[in-house]
Formats: C-alpha cells, sequence, structure tokens
C-alpha cells in the first residue's frame, strides 16, 4: 500500500482511567541515600511528577495539539509509519524531514513547527515540516523482525518525502534523528539539497589523545563521563531491549523514571529538569510512549544500530549547531571527517540536547541559516 492515510487521535477514555487507576496504586522505593541524581532519578522529582500526571496533567490538549497540526500514516516497506505534516502556505516553502530520537518524540518539535512553516517574518525561510515516528516509536507500526536499523530508515524517509510530491527537500536530526539525517546524506538521494544535525556526530581520532585544545580536552572529558556514568540506559537497550521493555511498557512509573533522568541530565539546567521544560512538555513526550506502548520496541532500535553511527562519509552539503549541554560534544574538527562537505557551523550559548524542544527560537534560526546555504 502506497497511499497516505489522514490519522485521527482519540484515545478511548478507559485508557486514561487505567493510567489514573495505575498510578494510584504505585509501589514506591525508599529515598536514595544521595543528595543528588548520581544515583538515578530522585524519589522526590518523580513523585512531584507523577502526581501532577494524575490530578493536573490533560492529555487532550496535547491529543488536540497534535490532531490540529496534521497527522498521517502510509506503509512504507511494509511497515506503517506515522508522521505529523505541516504544509506551509508559502509557494517558495521548502520541504523539511526533521527526525527526533530516544527518549524523545515528534513532541520534540511542538514548539517549532508553526514558526517554520508560517514564518513570524514575512522575509524568513519558511518550509514544509514532515516530521515522522521513527520504528517502533509513537504511532508508527512496531517492526515484527529484525532489520529496521538506521539506513533502513533513512531509506523509508526519502521514499516518504517521494511520496509526499517533494522533488527537491532537506533532512534535519539529533540523537537518532541525527544518526538517520546522517545516514540520508551517506545515500545522497536525488532532491536532497543538504542535511542539518543538532548533535553532531564526530569521534576522536589517534591525534587528539595528547591533544591540549580545550574544545577536544572538554570533548574528552564528556565522552568520558558518558561511557563511565551516562550510558547505562544504552548498554542495555543494545543488548537486552527486550528485559528493559517489559518495565517500560508494563509500569509507568518505571517508564517515567527511565526517561526524566536523560530529561534531567541532557537539557541545559540549572540543577532541576523544569528549568528548561515544563512538566506538560515532559508528560506529553512520555505519553507517546505509554499510549501505544513502544518502550521495548524503540528500545530496540539501539539494539539494531548502536554502535554503528556516523560510519561512512556524507559529501552533499552539511551543517551542523553545536550546543553547549550537548551529551557528546563533537569539536568541529571530529564533525568534518564525517561530514565533508560541511558548509555551516555554528556554536551556540545555551542549549541541550533536545535543541527544537528546549530552545525553539534558536533552533528555528539554526535551520533557516544553515539551509539558506544550500537552497
Amino acid at each position: 500500500m502506497s497511499e497516505v492515510r489522514r490519522f485521527e487521535l482519540n484515545i478511548p477514555e478507559g485508557e486514561l482511567v487505567a493510567l489514573a487507576d495505575r498510578l494510584d496504586h504505585v509501589r514506591w522505593p525508599e529515598k536514595e541515600p544521595v543528595e543528588d541524581w548520581s544515583q538515578g532519578t530522585k524519589l522526590a522529582a518523580l513523585r512531584e511528577l507523577v502526581a501532577y500526571w494524575r490530578i493536573e496533567y490533560d492529555w487532550r490538549r496535547c491529543e488536540a495539539r497534535l490532531n490540529a497540526i496534521g497527522q498521517f500514516v502510509t506503509e512504507i516497506d511494509g511497515l506503517d509509519i506515522h508522521f505529523l505534516h505541516k504544509h506551509s502556505s508559502r509557494e517558495d516553502a521548502m520541504p523539511l524531514v526533521i527526525t527526533h530520537g530516544w527518549p524523545g518524540s515528534v513532541v520534540e518539535f511542538l514548539g517549532v513547527i508553526d514558526e517554520l512553516a508560517e514564518p513570524s517574518d514575512p522575509d524568513a525561510m519558511a518550509f514544509h515540516v514532515v516530521a515522522p515516528s521513527l520504528p517502533g516509536y509513537g504511532f508508527s507500526g512496531k517492526p515484527e523482525g529484525t532489520g529496521w536499523g538506521v539506513e533502513r530508515i533513512a531509506s523509508a524517509w526519502v521514499e516518504l518525502m517521494q511520496r509526499l510530491g517533494y522533488t527537491q527537500w532537506v533532512a534535519q536530526g539529533g540523537d537518532w534523528g541525527a544518526a538517520v539525517t546522517t545516514a540520508i546524506g551517506q545515500l545522497a538521494p536525488t532532491g536532497c539539497k543538504g542535511i542539518h544535525l543538532n548533535m553532531p556526530i564526530g569521534r576522536p581520532g589517534p591525534e587528539d589523545m595528547q591533544s591540549k585544545d580545550p574544545k577536544v580536552l572538554k570533548a574528552m572529558q564528556r565522552l568520558g563521563f558518558y561511557q563511565e556514568w551516562d550510558s547505562g540506559y544504552s548498554k542495555q537497550q543494545s543488548t537486552r531491549p527486550q528485559t528493559i521493555g517489559y518495565s517500560l511498557v508494563d509500569s509507568p512509573i518505571g517508564l517515567a523514571a527511565w526517561i526524566l533522568e536523560k530529561i534531567h541530565y541532557w537539557t541545559d539546567n540549572a540543577g532541576s529538569p523544569w528549568d528548561t521544560l515544563s512538566m506538560d512538555q515532559v508528560l506529553d513526550d512520555i505519553m507517546l510512549y505509554w499510549l501505544p506502548a513502544t518502550g521495548a520496541s524503540a528500545a530496540r532500535l539501539y539494539w539494531e544500530s548502536f554502535g554503528k553511527i556516523g560510519q561512512g562519509k556524507v559529501t552533499i552539503p552539511a551543517g551542523a549547531s553545536a550546543f553547549p549541554k550537548e551529551i557528546l560534544p563533537a569539536p568541529r574538527a571530529w564533525v568534518e571527517r564525517t561530514l565533508t562537505n560541511l558548509v555551516y557551523w555554528n556554536e551556540l550559548d545555551r542549549g541541550g540536547h533536545f535543541a527544537a524542544w528546549e530552545q525553539p527560537e534558536l533552533f528555528v534560526d539554526e535551520l533557516r541559516a544553515c539551509f539558506a546555504k544550500m537552497v
């Protein structure tokens, strides 16, 4: 099937009632014996979020917002792909496919889609925005077999843009979205004018081991911290995704704790995840894992592709925006080893891993500045 079908969200009220019942019967562990987040998600922070989730959070608000943007589903390579599609009224708008990562979802882009499609400044660059949910994420289908790694997803996105009738387009992504977008760049499909990453992918070389460059030293330090203290989730999901999947699909508290830890560590905040994102924003994202029960299927992408990211070269025009609290900062020299035709590079003074979510205005400015050099 190659038809594009309208997708309207209307979660049965019974599912929301069942969730409320689970939140009313939590079996809490004892408080962590440390004062920081070094042992994981703090009990007080999670209890605060769950209390808000149970009493004040309104899923129907998020549901209405997604429906208002425009949701669609189309079958590609045997799998239903869900996507948001905001078509600009501007005749000169450039089609853009924008890809989220883990533990994100298409809700990362709710604060940027309208401005990208209908700029407040009539002279600013406009885009037709296509935001797909990765296979096994959100309301996309869950692969029943193996093989849905970043290269296959990249090929599916190329097919999606062709199916929508876009003959010239650009691609953007962060986290897994950066890996998929890099793979699109490696494919260099006809019509793709260039790519932009907000998680520039780069690895150190032998010459970097003795470097005194402050940017290289910072990147090496952050890489060491990630490997030692921040990568347990990826090791579990890339080796035994099914095992953690039972908890993520069955327990809303387990799912929220798994995601909230990364919101805390990966955003540019002053000590609390709520410094950067609201509880509504975080819960909107958690609900896109809870409602379609994608904790296991989303984790399997790590099993498919973790450790294979950034291999190969991209020769089409590419750009990158380096946000200061990125989990794995990569100096420009590292990035240019993969993006060999880097036409745009900018280092920003604020923002973290979830660039569009955390800094929507800066993010939109970065995309316009980058893609203006390509089209």
